[in-house]
């Protein structure tokens, strides 16, 4: 599977975007997706993640009621819309796939097996 990942920008603190990341390969569709992000200096950290037919999601507790994961698997696509977006949000963005079958999707970074290449968001105060 081979990620591609956009959608990040520069947005002020309150503001609203909207990532994608295309995957290529059959694989998609069998796949949990997740979104990691990597602030300057910090570890990276998981950010959300959906089962592969959408039922299931996850997310961390600091983007509760403010991110949404969801996902097309016809086109191939996962998407985080960030809504209510804040300075601390700032941080390059990773869409991964796990492709192995778990019960609810994985949180830990270790557990996918394929990484896009970042989009970088930046939010402003």
């Amino acid at each position: 599977v081979q990620l591609q990942a956009s959608g990040g920008g520069l947005v002020q603190a309150g503001g609203s975007l909207r990532l994608s990341c295309t995957a290529s390969g059959h694989a998609f569709r069998r796949s949990t997706m997740g979104w990691f992000r990597q602030a300057p200096e910090k570890e990276r950290e998981f950010v959300a993640a959906i089962s592969w037919g959408g039922g299931y999601t996850n997310y961390a507790d600091s983007v509760k009621g403010r991110f949404t994961i969801s996902r097309d698997n016809v086109q191939n696509t996962v998407f985080l819309q960030m809504n209510s977006l804040k300075p601390e949000d700032t941080a390059v963005y990773y869409c991964a796939a796990d492709s192995a079958f778990r019960t609810t999707p994985a949180h830990l970074d270790y557990e996918y097996d394929y990484w896009g290449q970042g989009t970088l968001v930046t939010v402003s105060s």
